[in-house]
C-alpha cells in the first residue's frame, strides 16, 4: 500500500514543483533555429514543443520573447511552438540580445513570483547565456533544458553549458524535468498525462 508524504509546500520544495517554477522560452524563430548546427533541427523543434506540452500540462506560467519582430528583422516564434503554448501568452518582443535587460521581458518574470526558472532559449551561446547568469545573480534558481536548446556550433554550445553551470545553473532535461514535476503518480489530476507523456516520448515502451 502506498504511503506517500503529503505535497510539499511550494516555498519548501528544494526540487522543482508546478507551483514554483515558470518556463520561459525565448528566440524560437526562423533565423535562430536555421543557424543551430548543434542539434538536428527537427528534434530541436520537437523537443522545444515536448517542454511546452510540459507547461500546460502543468499549468506552469509561460514567458514568452522573440527579437526584432516589431522592427520587421525577424519572424516570431514558429507556428507549431506558438500554438501549443497558446495564442493567449502574450510575447514580449525585445530589441536586447539580453532577456533579462528588456524591462517589459524581466518584469514579467519577476511578476510571477516564482524562484526557479526553466528557461529553453536560441543561442545557448547568447540569448540562454545571458539572462541566465543574470537571472543567477539575483538569486533566481535556473534550470537550463539542455536537449531543448542549441548552438552554432557544439563548441559553443557545450562551452555555454560549462559557463552557466559554473556560475550556478541547474542543468536538466526533458525526462527529468517530466518526473520532477509529476513526483507522485498518486497526484491524479496530471498522472495520465505524464504517463502518455512519456510515451510519445519513447521513455518507455506502451505494453497496453
Amino acid at each position: 500500500m502506498a504511503n506517500s508524504y503529503p505535497k510539499r509546500d511550494a516555498d519548501d520544495d528544494e526540487l522543482l514543483s508546478p507551483e514554483n517554477s515558470v518556463l520561459t522560452f525565448i528566440d524560437f524563430q526562423p533565423t535562430q533555429i536555421n543557424s543551430v548546427n548543434s542539434i538536428n533541427h527537427s528534434k530541436l523543434i520537437k523537443n522545444a514543443e515536448y517542454v511546452a506540452e510540459l507547461g500546460k500540462i502543468f499549468k506552469i506560467p509561460i514567458v514568452l520573447s522573440t527579437v526584432n519582430v516589431e522592427n520587421g528583422r525577424n519572424k516570431d516564434t514558429i507556428p507549431g511552438l506558438k500554438k501549443i503554448i497558446g495564442e493567449d501568452v502574450h510575447s514580449y518582443d525585445r530589441t536586447a540580445i539580453n532577456a533579462w535587460e528588456d524591462k517589459d521581458y524581466n518584469d514579467a518574470i519577476h511578476n510571477t513570483g516564482r524562484q526557479n526558472i526553466i528557461i529553453v532559449a536560441l543561442w545557448t551561446e547568447a540569448c540562454l547565456t545571458f539572462p541566465t547568469l543574470d537571472a543567477l545573480e539575483e538569486g533566481f534558481s535556473v534550470y537550463p533544458v539542455i536537449d531543448a536548446v542549441g548552438g552554432t556550433s557544439t563548441i559553443a554550445h557545450e562551452t555555454a553549458l560549462r559557463r552557466i553551470e559554473q556560475a550556478g545553473a541547474e542543468l536538466t532535461t526533458i525526462p527529468q524535468l517530466a518526473c520532477e514535476l509529476q513526483r507522485d503518480c498518486n497526484r491524479t489530476d496530471t498522472a495520465g498525462k505524464f504517463v502518455q507523456f512519456l510515451l510519445e516520448q519513447g521513455a518507455f515502451p506502451n505494453t497496453n
